[in-house]
C-alpha cells in the first residue's frame, strides 16, 4: 500500500494539477492546430499517449547506461523510434487520422512534453512510476485536446464527431474553427483550470505558525511568553 499512494500521485498530477497544456503551456502548436476537430485531438492525444508511456518506460530502464553527455540525443533517437512505430500503425488502420493529423503526426518527436518527461522525470525514476507519470500526463494532454475539440467544432463547425447538431448546424461561429478561436477556447480553458489549482484548502493554525497570523506585529502577549492573541 505505501508504494501505491505514490503511484496513484503520479498518475493524477497530470491530469488536472500538472495539466501539461492547460497548466504547464506545453505542446501549444499541436494542441491549437488538430483541435478543429474532436476525431482528430483524440487521434494526437493518444498517439502521443502511446508515446510517452513507451519512451518513459525505455528511457527509465537505461537511465543508468545512457552517457549524461549524450543524454539528449539518445532520448530523441528513442523517441523517435516510438513516434515512427505509432505513425507506420496509423497509416496502416487509420490512414484517415493520419492525413486529418498531417505532419503534426511525426512532429511529436519534437513536442516538449515528451522530451520534457524524459528528461524531467523518466530519468530520474524507475520504470514503473515512469510510464505511470507518461499515461497519467499522456490522459492529461488527450483530455485538453478533446475539450478543445468539442468546443471548437461544436461552435465553429455545428458537429460533434462529424455528426451534426441541428441548433447549430445551420448557422455555426466560424471562427471557433480558426486560430482567433482556438487561441480564445485555449485561454478560457487555461483560466478554468488555475482556478480550479488555486483553489487549496485552508491550512489551520498549527501548519501557519505565528509568524503568518494578521495580528503577529502588533500582538503585546508574545514579548510576555504568553500564547497568541489569535488563539
Amino acid at each position: 500500500m505505501a508504494e501505491k499512494k505514490p503511484l496513484i500521485k503520479e498518475f493524477t498530477k497530470g491530469i488536472i494539477k500538472e495539466n501539461p497544456v492547460l497548466c504547464l503551456v506545453l505542446g501549444t502548436c499541436p494542441t491549437l492546430a488538430v483541435t478543429t476537430g474532436v476525431s482528430s485531438a483524440v487521434g494526437m492525444g493518444l498517439a502521443a499517449t502511446a508515446v510517452l508511456v513507451c519512451s518513459n518506460s525505455v528511457i527509465s530502464a537505461l537511465r543508468k547506461v545512457i552517457p549524461n553527455k549524450v543524454r539528449i540525443p539518445a532520448y530523441i533517437t528513442i523517441i523517435a523510434a516510438f513516434v515512427t512505430i505509432v505513425q507506420m500503425i496509423v497509416k496502416a488502420y487509420a490512414p484517415a487520422l493520419n492525413d486529418a493529423l498531417g505532419v503534426y503526426l511525426p512532429l511529436i518527436v519534437v513536442n516538449c512534453i515528451i522530451l520534457g518527461r524524459a528528461e524531467m522525470f523518466a530519468s530520474k525514476n524507475g520504470v514503473a512510476a515512469s510510464a505511470i507519470d507518461g499515461l497519467g500526463m499522456g490522459i492529461g494532454f488527450t483530455a485538453a485536446l478533446f475539450l478543445m475539440g468539442s468546443i471548437r467544432e461544436i461552435l465553429g463547425a455545428g458537429s460533434w464527431l462529424g455528426l451534426p447538431i441541428p441548433i447549430l448546424n445551420s448557422n455555426p461561429i466560424l471562427i471557433f474553427i480558426l486560430p482567433p478561436g482556438g487561441f480564445f477556447v485555449f485561454g478560457m480553458l487555461m483560466a478554468i483550470a488555475n482556478k480550479l489549482n488555486s483553489e487549496k484548502p485552508a491550512k489551520n493554525k498549527e501548519e501557519i505558525g505565528c509568524a503568518a497570523c494578521p495580528m503577529h506585529d502588533n500582538c503585546g502577549k508574545l514579548a510576555k511568553g504568553e500564547e497568541c492573541a489569535a488563539e
